[in-house]
């Protein structure tokens, strides 16, 4: 399990292995106004699908995985 808390986060990991590695990603996301969970489970996509569906631009997806890694 501590290989997958380590995993590096890039712009096409999928939502749902991201909730699964970086649990507080969710909060993180919700606060952009990204939902990544419906009815408890995680949306289909990756961070950058999820991003650019909410007008999020290229530059705003590299600095949400460098955030994210970050947390």
């Amino acid at each position: 399990m501590t290989e997958v808390k380590n995993k590096i986060i890039t712009k096409d990991i999928t939502i749902e292995e991201l909730v699964v590695v970086k649990p507080e990603a969710v909060k993180y996301l919700m606060d952009k106004g990204i939902r990544c969970l419906v009815c408890g489970e995680p949306i289909w996509g990756t961070l950058e699908s999820a991003a650019k569906d909410k007008g999020y631009t290229d530059s705003d997806v590299e600095k949400f995985v460098e955030e994210l890694n970050n947390l």
